[in-house]
């Protein structure tokens, strides 16, 4: 059984929280700062809680995807999706259901815009399986092509008649069921940029067609991909974009900062203590990577460097949250769902997580749960989402 195979079935077996922090990791990208006003003060080292809890008084959900590909992130969301609809004991629970934002870069934010867009009827576009039953599906058909020894997704976002613009139509980020950020990189200004629903619904000159969205997020040079040449739905702003993963690999930092900053929509937000926090890591490295630096392509070297920023914001987040670390953000990181995967801990860097991939997943379900159902007899809103004057969207494809 393959290790993606073997994620799908579930077993059912410092609140201080420094905002400078996580500006400085948005803006900086984790790399140049070395201001050392901005250590941390000294904390005594937590061990790892049991079980995975979130705050009582209610918490801001949110998933991330890095761009480590659709493979290892689809098994993940797989089986936590699996897992949330056999705690419920609803066989169509989606898990835009029981997230309150998404982030994805790269092939992460293709999964973010399949799983969070509206569709006719008002419920997410695509579930976890139906998503990753698409990509397998057209991926296959692609398998001789040049484009899939690019990746899946280069002739799946083709700009011509591609898979993802039959899905999408003219969805925009409007249409997002719940927000979303998917980040590229501005060949334009020479900047990231964020794409998010926050900023299209406040002005069309921050709305772009879906489809292009996702297009920007997994341009990537190293593997031969042209920059996209794209405009907002107003045709104000225009943006020339590459790869997400090369401004953002990880965009859970700023994911945090989005809710910590947006109190109209997530009003209660004020510190770690009111987040739950998912991180879908990548894969172990393939073995190729272990090369002289000296023979390493452009393709490899891009891979190592947006894997090890990822590691960076894992290791900054950890420590941001503190002694919450283990209650209020989980990480999910390497190749299956029996598999221990690495992660951070305050002041000792990173080791082996006390549990599997699997249980992991199987303890924040249940939590995601507790807090679904917790706001049902809740007076008080944990988010208040900004309108889209924008209707449901209906997708043709096959």
């Amino acid at each position: 059984m393959s290790a993606a195979a073997a994620w799908v079935e579930p077993s059912l077996d410092m609140d201080k929280l420094s905002y400078e922090i996580f500006s400085i990791l948005e803006s900086k990208f984790l790399f140049g700062y070395d201001d050392p006003k901005l250590l941390l003060p000294s904390m005594p080292a937590t061990p790892a809680a049991p079980r995975i809890r979130s705050a009582t008084s209610g918490a801001v959900r949110v998933l991330s995807i890095d761009a480590a590909g659709v493979d290892f992130a689809g098994a993940a969301l797989a089986r936590l999706e699996a897992s949330l609809r056999k705690q419920v004991g609803d066989p169509d629970a989606c898990v835009a259901d029981f997230f309150d934002l998404a982030a994805g870069s790269g092939a992460g934010g293709v999964l973010a815009a399949l799983l969070f867009t509206r569709g006719h009827d008002g419920r997410p576009l695509f579930s976890v399986a139906e998503a990753l039953r698409l990509l397998a599906k057209h991926g296959r058909r692609l398998a001789s092509s040049a484009a899939q020894r690019k990746g899946i997704l280069a002739g799946l976002l083709c700009r011509s008649g591609g898979l993802l613009r039959r899905v999408f139509g003219d969805a925009t980020l409007r249409d997002a069921l719940k927000p979303v950020l998917i980040p590229c990189y501005d060949l334009a200004t020479g900047a990231p940029f964020v794409f998010s629903r926050a900023d299209a619904v406040e002005a069309d000159g921050y709305d772009f067609r879906m489809e292009e969205v996702c297009a920007a997020t997994c341009a990537d040079p190293a593997a031969g991909a042209a920059a996209v040449e794209m405009r907002s739905v107003d045709g104000r702003t225009r943006i020339r974009a590459v790869g997400g993963g090369l401004a953002m690999w990880n965009p859970t930092a700023a994911a945090i900062t989005h809710v910590l900053n947006n109190r109209r929509e997530f009003p209660t937000a004020a510190g770690v203590k009111d987040l739950l926090v998912v991180s879908l890591g990548g894969a172990e490295a393939p073995a190729s990577l272990g090369k002289a630096p000296s023979l390493l392509s452009v393709a490899d070297i891009a891979m190592i460097t947006g894997r090890a920023q990822a590691d960076v914001v894992d290791q900054a987040v950890g420590m941001a949250f503190g002694e919450r670390r283990a209650s209020n953000y989980v990480r999910i990181q390497g190749c299956g769902a029996t598999e221990r995967g690495v992660e951070s801990v305050l002041f000792q860097g990173r080791k082996l997580s006390e549990q599997t991939n699997g249980e992991k997943l199987d303890l924040v379900a249940a939590e995601l749960i507790k807090e679904h159902e917790r706001r049902k007899r809740s007076a008080v809103p944990t988010v208040v989402l900004k309108p889209s004057t924008t209707p449901a969207r209906s997708s043709s494809c096959c």
